[in-house]
């Protein structure tokens, strides 16, 4: 069954970035990602989906407390996906929004572009 844009966006956020177990976050990338996948972050550009899944595995490292909620409905309209995403401590407000947005073909992301829309004060990190 071939995935839609709206689903990849939402196992993106949640069965990828909110998973801690690195041998279940590997089998969604190997289905859910093209080899070749290109992610677009602020600070850097991750090629291929072995560079992927390090990624992935270094940002749930950095707060391995923390998690991502989604912001509303995951969103598509042909082949190109978006939701919104806050970050932080699950039981205190984010310290970061913003948003992934996705091209996709035949069921899988081929382009992740993530936005960061809002860093909390300090004060609201700690």
């Amino acid at each position: 069954m071939t995935r839609s844009p709206a689903e990849l966006m939402r196992g993106n956020l949640l069965d990828v970035f909110n998973e801690p177990d690195a041998n279940r976050r590997a089998v969604v990338i190997a289905t859910n990602y093209a080899d070749d996948v290109v992610w677009h972050e602020p600070d850097r550009i991750i090629h291929g989906r072995k560079e992927f899944e390090r990624r992935a595995a270094q940002v749930r490292a950095e707060n391995p407390d923390w998690v991502f909620r989604p912001v509303g409905r995951a969103s598509e309209l042909d082949d190109v996906g978006h939701l919104g995403f806050q970050y932080g401590p699950p039981d205190r407000p984010p310290v970061v929004r913003g948003m992934d947005i996705a091209r996709t073909r035949d069921g899988v992301i081929i382009e992740l572009y993530t936005i960061i829309t809002d860093i909390g004060r300090p004060s609201e990190r700690s």
